[in-house]
């Protein structure tokens, strides 16, 4: 399955094209120490922007809280590839995210995930426009 993106630099022989069963997913459970949270939502909000606009191999990265727990943040992160999340640790916006918001930052839980229906996914995306 493939999912068409508007930018370039993606792998594969059209650089529009995202082949799904490269991409990688995961969510991220993240604790945050509650005097940070304002601040660490700020930090992760400006990140997560940056990464989905300048980035072409980031999908998606969506953060979000638990509603009767804010200091429980979630991200949904979607790459095209494993490529594309090696290249995103070394951006500039996400080394800034990383080394400002360490000591906001109670437990860090990665937790990798594989699609099971990818074929609804870009209709997924196509909603959102």
């Amino acid at each position: 399955m493939t999912l068409l993106t508007n930018s370039c630099g993606v792998k594969g022989p059209n650089k529009n094209v995202i082949q799904s069963d490269d991409m990688m997913i995961r969510i991220a459970e993240i604790g945050i120490v509650a005097d940070y949270l304002d601040e660490y939502i700020a930090i992760l909000k400006e990140e997560s922007e940056a990464s989905v606009r300048l980035e072409t191999g980031v999908i998606a990265i969506y953060p979000m809280f638990q509603k009767d727990n804010p200091t429980e943040i979630r991200i949904l992160e979607i790459y095209a590839n494993k490529e594309a999340y090696e290249a995103h640790l070394q951006t500039p916006h996400f080394k800034k995210y990383k080394t400002t918001t360490l000591h906001m930052v109670k437990s860090l839980k990665l937790i990798e995930l594989e699609a099971i229906d990818q074929e609804t996914m870009p209709r997924i995306f196509n909603k959102l426009k």
